[in-house]
Order: structure tokens, then C-alpha cells, then sequence
């Protein structure tokens, strides 16, 4: 699923206009990411949990030449589904 057809799900399942639905969709996705960017989790009960993790730094070989370089240290997105999210997809 594409953000074109999460648009239409959202404005056929709560009966509004397509423009209204991406403006909804907008809006969360925009709360999620600056709460995200202030290192904040976002959690939604059932579905799941955004969070953001320290990647620690490591050394890793280059497929090609085989040579070791170093990756640095970041900050990465996690997301972590909560129950009712998990069994759904575990039964199908």
C-alpha cells in the first residue's frame, strides 16, 4: 500500500473527501515525525510504538573491496507493533 491508497482508505472508511483524508494524513504523519525528531516516542495502544534508538557505532567490510570501514554512530527510527497489530498478522 502506497500513500495514494492509504489516502483512499482512510476517506472511504470515515467518509470524507480524498483531500480531507490526505490532509488528515498529513497531519499525523507530521506529528509523528516532529515528535520523533525531538526524541520523543509516539505511541498508539493496540497498534504500536514509534521510538527512536541509538545505533552504536561499528566496523564493517566492504562487499566489494573488502576493505574495513568504520561506521559512525546515529540516531534511527524503531518501530516496535503492539499486541492487537501483532496477532493480526501472525494469523494471516
Amino acid at each position: 500500500m502506497n500513500k495514494k491508497d492509504m489516502i483512499e482508505s482512510i476517506a472511504e472508511a470515515a467518509d470524507i473527501s480524498k483531500a480531507t483524508a490526505e490532509k488528515a494524513l498529513n497531519g499525523v504523519l507530521m506529528a509523528v515525525t516532529e515528535t520523533l525528531s525531538k526524541g520523543e516516542k509516539v505511541t498508539l495502544v493496540g497498534f504500536g510504538t514509534f521510538s527512536v534508538v541509538n545505533r552504536a557505532a561499528r566496523k564493517a567490510k566492504n562487499p566489494q573491496t573488502g576493505a574495513l570501514m568504520d561506521i559512525p554512530a546515529k540516531k534511527v527510527a524503531k518501530f516496535k507493533p503492539g499486541s492487537k497489530l501483532a496477532d493480526v498478522v501472525s494469523a494471516s
